[in-house]
Formats: C-alpha cells, structure tokens, sequence
C-alpha cells in the first residue's frame, strides 16, 4: 500500500471548502431533454437553478428563494411548466410539497400540503394514467399515512386510499392502484400479500423474519407491469439481494445479486442526499440498475439497453456512478460520479452521437492530490466477526504513531463507505488518522454481521471499536494515549458508552445529537414510529414496558455513569431534533457542569437531526479542529478558523 508519506504535505484546507455548500449537486435533466436542474447556492443555502442542456451556469436561473434552510430534494413533473420540492422548518422533519412556476420562477413557491403541525410528505410519485397529478404519501391525520393525488397545476388535492392500520402499508402500481399488501406482524415479521385486482382479495406471498429488516424491507417496488413486487431479501444466502415476486404464484426470481455483497440499502434512508438504492427510467418505471455495498461500491446494470449506457459512462471517470437521469426518449443523460477524493463530478451524455462533457463540480476548489485516499481495511472482533472499516491517513506525514480518531456512524443500522467524507478528510488534513468502523448491526455487511448486533447495542457494538482502535494501535498507526472517538446520532451515543464505560481509554470525544439517556430517547420518538421499533430496538436492545429490560436499558445508558466522564467532551445538538430530543443533550451537560467538569456545548437553534446549514457545519467543525488540537496535539486551525462563541 502507498504510504501518506510519500506525498507532499498538504496545505492546511479551510473548513469553509470543505462544509460550504456544494457549488453543485442534485443534478437530473428534464424529460424532454432540453433542460438540466440542480442545486447550488443562492441566498445563502442550496436552491435549485435551472439551464438549457448547452448553457452554463452564467445562463442559468435561480428558480427557488429558500434563505432558511437548503432544499435537497427536488422533482421534475410531466408538464414542463411545473416542478416540485420538499421543505420543512428549521429540521423539524415536517415536509411539505413545494411547487414551483418554472414560467414565472420569480414567483413565490406554493405550498400544495398545507399540513397542521406535526404533518408531514412521506414521498411523491407520478401517476402513469393521470397527467398532471401526483401521488402524495401525508399524515393529514396525526397517525394515519394516507395516499392523496394532488392536481399540481391547480393544487386541488383529493383522499386517493385511506391506510387506517399503521403495521399495514398498501403497495400501488404505476396507475395508483393497490397490488400488494405489507404488514407487520406482533412478532415482527414483515407479511407481503398479493391483492386480486377484481375482488380485493389479499393472498399471503411472503413472510420475513423481522429481526433481518431492522430498517424495513428495502426497497418495495411493484414492477411497471403490476404483476411482480421487487424486494430487498436475504432468501437462503448471507447476501441481501434484489428479488422479484410473482403477483399470481408468489414464485422468487433473484433481478440483481453479487456473491458476497449486500444491496445497498443507505440511500433508502436519506433520499436526494446518498446514492439511490435502485437507478430507475423515469418514463417507465423500470429498473435500470441496482447498488451493491462493498469496498468499493458496485452499480450492476440490469437493462441491457442501460448497460451500454453504463459502459459509455464509465469511461467518463474513474469514481463510481452516483446517479443518472435521462430524457424520456433514454438519448440525453446526465450523470454525477463519485470518490473518496473527487466528489459530486457531474457528466452530460449524449447516446445518439456518443458526445460527452463535464458540467460541473461540487467541490471545485478542492484539489484531489491534497486530500487522503479512504483504504478499505478488515480486521477481527474479539469474537472472530470480521469487521470492516475505512482508514484515511493524512498526506506527507509518516503514518506511525499518530492520533487517531474513530469516527462513528449513526444508526446503528447505518454503515460507512468508500466515499468522499468531509470530516473524515478535514481530521486526516489536521494530522489525525480516521477509523471509520462498521461495528456489527451496521447494514450493508450481510446477514450474520447485522443479526449479530441483537442484544448487543452498547455492548458488543462498543468493543467492536475498542477492537477497532486495538488494531489501529497494533499496526503502528495510532498512539495509544492519544485516541478520540466522534459520532453523530447513534455514534454520539457511541462516544459518550466510550467515555463513560471506558473512561480512560480516549483522550478526548465528540457527542453530536447523540442519545444519553435509552429510555427516554424511545419515550420521545415521534408516535407514527412506534409500531416499527419491533425490529430494531426492541429487538437489539429491548422493550422498555419489560422492567427487566428498561433496567438494562438504563445501565447502558450513559446519562446513569455520567459521573465517570473525565474525558475532555464537545456536544453539539440541534434545538428542533424529533429524532434525539435536546435533552439528550442538555441533561449530560447540565450534569457535567454540576460536577464542574469542563464541557463544551454548541446548541443550534434552527437545525434538527444534524446540522444543515452551511453557518452551523463550519462553526461545529471549527470547533471539533480546535477541541482535537487542544487534547490530540493534531495541526491547530489557522486565525480564520478560530471557533466562535457558543
């Protein structure tokens, strides 16, 4: 392997180039392949610009005015007038359907989903047999998703489907009409039904075990056809793969598999912001291609007419296919590629004369040579599970001995990745090396990896990044005295487990909306997730109406062995979290101050579950440099990178 030191060290990079908004992302071009759209900045966050297919961006019009809160995810429409975004307040998580006059983009947008609080859009598809509508997913009623069709250019919105039970969830063809039936069971099982399109009558297809699907089962997709249902399913391997039902036999056909690899399912929890699960024709509904995790991630075509697509695409770059968008027609595309050190680089193609060109970039000011290349790496709990991480060693500094931080993801159903991480090449420009861990339960990894975590959460999870950092320590990459651990959600739960149950083992540590206290983080989840925490919290770490298991719950908690903490500790929280309530946060703090032991607390006032806005990532990342400098000994931040006040 090629050692950091064989480069030139790096100048110290801003926070700002690495935390700004991207100077683009999130582009797709427009059915009649004569426009593309994508966000880039405009009154201070990401807004959504639209251009002709031969323009620049100097031609190309701001046709959003957020100034609260940057837009992610966005949707053209069938009519070329029209196009759609979500929006909530202040990461509050109530989304609501935008539309957009793209005739008159100076115009106000309009709210179509003027939901009461607590309301909020759960997706938006397009209706085969409606031009001009939208099939709307909206809890109108406070525990009851319901299906609404929305006329966009009117915004007259009518009940489409009621869905009363909220362990059921009716699957719809392209036409909006139900195929398939998803329940899940007391025990946690997860029951597919076929619906008889005559009589309405449901027939039992399939049934899984609940425990494998903590997140769900993903994806559910009823095939363009109507007559298949395409799941996300282990079946007899260890490996999740892409499996189509039969709506009339419930026979199994496997549409996508790699021996060994997952489907990669992440994308499925943060739409518009990780690469999708399934690339899809937007005319059709067809399934282009599928997402496999791995070392390195791999995009398998399943069209044939996409794979040549696909083959004229990969020569474009040497990172792995993000997304891709065409016209109706499947002539124009535009592509965006990603890497561990190049990413959001964005590619229009053209199918019928074989042009291509690069549009834009996302982080045009960052220059791949100075940042760290993201090695995959896998070593052995102490259990013999093997475990898979990501190592990112800083440029022209010898890797021996160096402070290491162990950057932990959320989830804990979540899962790292070969990509472009900005904290983890932020920390590893400072002088630090970055282990990025995936601890059991982590998805991604197959069956056994994830299953192991059961029962686990707190405990085995945790010694997976004791294990973890044992390794780093033993390969010669990290001094033992000097190992931090960060992570944000389940990952700052992680940090504060480290510094309560092993309170001499890191020298410093970062809680971002991370969970003190488990009883009171499952009492305060938002009422509409309830029913789904069988699977995954009541099945990995217990059911809090059990006393035995709400007491158990409690030792794992950190909040009950706060008085451990020693170690030096930043928290960084968002006031409109439903996710991590901010007493989470407030309690450790206000705890530790009673004890007169220091700590830092940076509380952003208008951000939810993680920090959106450019402003709050630069100043909480200013501070994390500055917090690790201080206890690590890692580069110190220049003048400008000073952190504010709290």
């Amino acid at each position: 392997m090629t050692t950091a030191a064989e480069h030139a060290t790096p100048r110290s990079i801003e926070v700002e180039e690495l935390f700004a908004d991207p100077a683009s992302s999130g582009a797709s071009i427009s059915p009649d392949g004569s426009r593309i759209a994508y966000l880039a900045p405009a009154h201070g966050r990401r807004n959504v610009w639209v251009r002709g297919v031969e323009e620049d961006h100097a031609s190309a019009v701001c046709v959003t005015h957020d100034s609260r809160r940057g837009i992610t995810n966005y949707y053209w429409t069938d009519d070329p007038r029209w196009l759609l975004y979500l929006q909530d307040t202040d990461g509050n998580e109530d989304w609501h359907l935008f539309r957009v006059d793209l005739a008159a983009p100076e115009e106000p947008a309009v709210d179509l989903t003027p939901l009461p609080p607590g309301g909020r859009v759960l997706s938006t598809e397009p209706v085969a047999s409606r031009p001009g509508d939208v099939l709307v997913v909206m809890n109108e009623r406070p525990a009851a998703f319901d299906y609404f069709m929305i006329e966009v250019a009117t915004g007259a919105t009518t009940v489409h489907l009621r869905q009363d039970d909220p362990t059921r969830n009716l699957l719809l063809d392209r036409d909006g009409q139900p195929a398939f039936d998803s329940r899940q069971t007391e025990d946690g099982s997860y029951e597919f039904f076929a619906i008889d399109a005559a009589t309405g009558e449901r027939r039992l297809v399939r049934r899984m075990v609940g425990v494998e699907y903590p997140v769900g089962v993903n994806p559910q997709l009823v095939t363009p056809d109507g007559k298949g249902l395409l799941v996300g399913v282990y079946q007899d391997s260890d490996d999740l793969r892409l499996v189509r039902i039969d709506r009339e036999t419930g026979e199994e056909s496997v549409v996508a598999a790699v021996e060994g690899h997952d489907l990669e399912i992440r994308g499925a929890a943060a739409p518009g912001v990780l690469p999708p699960v399934l690339l899809l024709d937007r005319r059709t509904g067809a399934v282009l291609a599928a997402r496999f995790a791995g070392e390195r991630p791999r995009v398998e075509a399943v069209d044939e007419h996409f794979a040549e697509v696909q083959a004229a695409l990969s020569g474009l770059s040497d990172g792995v296919l993000e997304t891709a968008t065409s016209d109706d027609s499947g002539r124009r595309w535009v592509a965006t590629f990603t890497s561990d050190r190049e990413p959001g680089v964005t590619w229009f193609h053209d199918r019928a004369t074989g042009e291509s060109r690069e549009l834009f970039r996302a982080h045009p000011l960052l220059d791949p040579a100075e940042l760290a290349p993201v090695v995959p790496v896998t070593f052995p709990a102490r259990d013999g599970l093997p475990l898979p991480a990501f190592l990112t060693l800083p440029v022209g500094v010898e890797p021996v001995r160096l402070p290491l931080v162990l950057l932990v993801h959320g989830g804990p159903w979540f899962s790292d990745a070969w990509e472009f991480s900005p904290a983890a090449q932020l920390l590893a420009n400072r002088g630090y090396a970055v282990l990025q861990v995936n601890y059991r339960g982590s998805v991604g990894q197959g069956r056994r990896h994830l299953t192991a975590a059961v029962g686990e959460i707190g405990r085995g999870t945790q010694t997976d990044l004791l294990d973890a950092a044992d390794w780093a320590v033993e390969q010669g990459y990290a001094d033992p005295d000097r190992i931090a651990i960060m992570g944000g959600s389940y990952g700052g739960y992680a940090a504060l487990v480290g510094v309560t149950t092993t309170p001499d083992r890191f020298a410093a540590a970062v809680d971002y909306v991370g969970i003190s206290d488990l009883t009171n983080f499952l009492a305060t989840l938002p009422p509409f997730l309830r029913p789904l925490l069988v699977n995954n919290w009541y099945a990995y770490l217990g059911d809090p109406e059990d006393p035995a298991a709400r007491e158990d719950m409690l030792q794992r908690s950190p909040i009950t062995l706060v008085d451990r903490i020693r170690t030096p500790l930043l928290v960084a929280a968002g006031a409109n979290d439903v996710r991590v309530v901010q007493a989470e946060s407030d309690n450790i703090v206000a705890s530790l101050r009673e004890r007169g032991v220091p700590v830092e607390y940076l509380l952003a006032a208008d951000e939810g579950h993680g920090f959106e806005n450019p402003e709050n990532q630069i100043r909480l990342h200013r501070t994390v440099v500055e917090h690790f400098a201080t206890h690590l000994g890692g580069r110190r931040p220049t003048d400008r990178e000073q952190p504010g006040g709290a």
